[in-house]
C-alpha cells in the first residue's frame, strides 16, 4: 500500500486545488478531498506517481472519461501533471463504497440487486462508447448519501478503449483476480462479457454472504474461477427464480453464454418488477421464456397420460394437457404439480394398487423438484430419446437439474418412463430390440405391494434394461464432476460409460446392448459435455 502523498492546506497544487483531508490511499496512489479554487467546489483530487504504471493507467482513466457522458460513471473533470505526479480532479462524491457496505452488512438483498443493476447502466453505457472497464468490484463502486440508491462506477485506469494498447505485458491480467472472468485468465482479451462476469460475482457475494470463488492460495481462486459458481439458488432457495437464474446466467463459463450488460440489466430489472408485481411479471416476455418449456413437458405429460391410460372422456387429454401448461406458466411448482396429479384417476382403473404406490412417488418427486421445478418433468426426455435410439444422452438432459441427486432422479425416472411408454405403447425396447415386459401381474393390484411387485418383477424379467438404468443413473450423477475436471475427465467419463453400457447389462445375464446405436450415442453425449471446454480453448488461443 502506498501512503497518502503529504499535502498541505497551505499549497495550493498545481495553483488550483486545496487539500481538506485525505479520503484513502491505495496501491495506485492516495485520494485527498481539496476545493478547487478556480470553480468554487469539492473534488476529490486523486495523486499518482507519474512514473511507472499508476501515471499512465490515470491517463488512461481520463481518456476513457472524457468518452462517458453517464450519470453511472464518474467523470474527470481535468488531468494536471507536475515533476513527479499526476493529478485528477474528480467531482466528490459524499458516500462509502460497495466493499465497505457490505463489510457492514448495511444492504438487504433488493438494494444490492438495485446497485448490480445501476452498475450495468454505467456499463451498457461504457460498452456502447468502446469502453471496457476490467476492474470491476465492490471496491470500485461508491454508494452516494442521500435518500434512495445512487451507484457511481469508479477507476477507469484499467480500461480498454476500443483496440488501443494495452498497459500490461504479454500474461499479465489486469484487475482483481477474484472478479476476473475466467476466459482471461486464459489469456483472451477483454471483453465487455468479462465485465458482466464482474457484476455477477459482486451480486452472488452480496446475496450468498460469501464470494463465490476466494480462496487463500491465488491458485486456488484462479481453479475455483475457471470452474465456474455454485448455482446461487442451492444457497438461496427463497429468492425469486428469475433473479437466480439472470445472476448465473452472468457467471457462465462461457462468455458467448453471457447475456450483454443491457440484456443483464434487464434481467435483474424483471427480477425487481416480480418482487412488486408479480402478476405482470408472470406474464412478461422473459419469464414466459423462461416457463415455456417447462409449461410444454406439463401439458405433454397431462396431456399424454390421459390419452394413454384410458379414463377421461375424448377431448379432456387436451383439456388437461392445456390446464397443466398455463398452470406451469403462473407457477412452475403449480404446473408440475397438476401434470403429476393427471395420471392417479387413470392408474386406479387400471389398479388401485398401482394408483396407491403411485401417489406418494409423485409427492416425493413433487417434494425433490419443489426449488428446481422446471427440471421436473425433463425424465420425458427418456421415451423421446428412444425414439431416435439416443438413449445415452440422457446424463445431458440431466444436467439441467441442480443437484447430484435430482440429475440421478431425472436419469433413473427417464428409464422408468422409457419402459413404461413401451409397455402402454406396445413398441419394443430400446437398446436391445427386445419385446415390452409382460405387465400383467399389475393389472387389478388392490395393495400398493402387490402393484410394485408386479413392476419389479416386469424390469427383471429384462435385466438389460435394469443394468442400464443404473448405468444412467450413474453416468448422469457424476457427468457434472467430470466435465469440472476438464477435457481429460470428460474422456475418462466417456470412456467409462460406454465400457459400462456394453458390459454391465451382459454381465447382469440381459441381452446385449446394441452397439451400432450405443457407441455413436455415449460419444455424441461426451463431445456434447466437452463443447463448452473446447470453445473456450479455442478462445483462448
Amino acid at each position: 500500500m502506498q501512503h497518502a502523498v503529504a499535502l498541505s492546506e497551505n499549497h495550493l497544487v498545481l495553483g488550483r486545488y486545496r487539500p481538506l483531508r485525505p479520503l484513502g490511499s491505495g496501491g495506485s496512489g492516495s485520494v485527498w478531498l481539496a476545493r478547487d479554487e478556480d470553480a468554487g467546489r469539492e473534488v476529490a483530487l486523486k495523486v499518482v506517481a507519474r512514473e511507472g504504471k499508476a501515471g499512465a493507467r490515470a491517463e488512461r482513466e481520463v481518456e476513457a472519461a472524457t468518452r462517458l457522458r453517464h450519470p453511472r460513471c464518474l467523470r474527470a473533470l481535468a488531468l494536471a501533471r507536475d515533476d513527479g505526479h499526476v493529478y485528477v480532479a474528480y467531482p466528490y462524491v459524499a458516500g462509502r463504497t460497495l466493499r465497505e457496505a457490505l463489510r457492514g452488512g448495511a444492504l438487504d438483498d433488493w438494494t444490492a440487486v438495485e446497485a448490480g443493476a445501476q452498475v450495468l447502466e454505467a456499463l451498457a453505457h461504457a460498452h456502447g462508447k468502446g469502453v471496457i472497464h476490467r476492474d470491476v468490484k465492490p471496491a470500485n463502486v461508491m454508494l452516494e448519501d442521500g435518500e434512495g440508491l445512487s451507484v457511481r462506477l469508479l477507476d477507469f485506469g484499467l480500461a480498454q478503449i476500443d483496440h488501443a494498447d494495452t498497459l500490461t505485458a504479454v500474461g499479465d491480467v489486469p484487475g482483481t483476480l477474484a472478479y476476473i472472468a475466467p476466459e482471461r485468465l486464459a489469456g483472451d482479451e477483454a471483453s465487455g462479457a468479462a465485465d458482466v462476469w464482474s457484476v455477477g460475482v459482486l451480486l452472488w457475494e452480496a446475496l450468498a454472504g460469501r464470494h463465490p470463488f476466494w480462496a487463500s492460495s491465488p491458485l486456488e481462486t484462479a481453479r475455483r474461477v475457471e470452474q465456474g459458481a455454485q448455482p446461487l439458488a442451492e444457497l438461496r432457495p427463497d429468492l425469486p427464480r428469475e433473479l437466480c437464474r439472470a445472476v448465473d446466467r452472468m457467471l457462465s463459463v462461457d462468455p458467448r453464454k453471457r447475456p450483454a450488460a443491457k440484456q443483464a440489466l434487464q434481467l435483474l430489472r424483471a427480477a425487481e418488477t416480480g418482487r412488486s408485481e408479480r402478476r405482470r411479471a408472470t406474464t412478461s416476455p422473459i419469464v414466459l421464456r423462461t416457463r415455456a418449456l417447462h409449461a410444454a413437458l406439463a401439458a405433454v405429460f397431462a396431456g399424454g397420460t390421459a390419452f394413454l391410460l384410458p379414463f377421461f372422456p375424448g377431448g379432456w387429454p387436451f383439456l388437461l394437457g392445456a390446464l397443466a401448461a398455463l398452470a406451469a406458466l403462473g407457477n412452475p411448482v403449480a404446473g408440475l404439480a397438476v401434470a403429476l396429479a393427471v395420471p392417479v384417476l387413470p392408474l386406479g382403473n387400471v389398479s388401485l394398487g398401482l394408483a396407491l404406490a403411485y401417489v406418494p412417488l409423485a409427492l416425493l418427486w413433487l417434494a425433490l423438484f419443489a426449488r428446481d421445478a422446471r427440471s421436473g418433468l425433463l425424465f420425458l426426455s427418456g421415451p423421446l430419446l428412444a425414439v431416435a435410439q439416443a438413449l445415452p444422452l440422457l446424463p445431458i438432459v440431466a444436467l439441467e437439474a441442480r443437484g447430484v441427486v435430482r440429475r440421478a432422479a431425472l436419469a433413473l425416472a427417464a428409464a422408468v418412463a422409457t419402459v413404461a411408454t413401451a409397455v402402454v405403447a406396445g413398441t419394443r425396447l430400446p437398446l436391445t430390440g427386445e419385446a415390452a415386459p409382460d405387465t400383467a401381474g399389475m393389472s387389478g393390484a388392490e395393495r400398493p405391494g402387490a402393484a410394485l411387485d408386479g413392476a419389479l418383477g416386469a424390469l427383471t424379467s429384462r435385466p438389460t434394461i435394469a443394468a442400464a438404468a443404473v448405468v444412467l443413473v450413474v453416468a448422469a450423477a457424476s457427468a457434472g464432476f467430470a466435465r469440472s475436471r476438464g477435457l481429460w475427465g470428460v474422456a475418462a467419463w466417456g470412456a467409462g460409460f460406454l465400457a459400462a453400457l456394453l458390459l454391465v447389462p451382459t454381465a447382469a445375464g440381459g441381452a446385449p446392448v446394441a452397439a451400432f446405436w450405443a457407441v455413436p450415442a455415449v460419444w455424441l453425449a461426451a463431445g456434447v459435455l466437452a463443447y463448452p471446454l473446447l470453445r473456450a480453448g479455442q478462445a483462448s488461443d
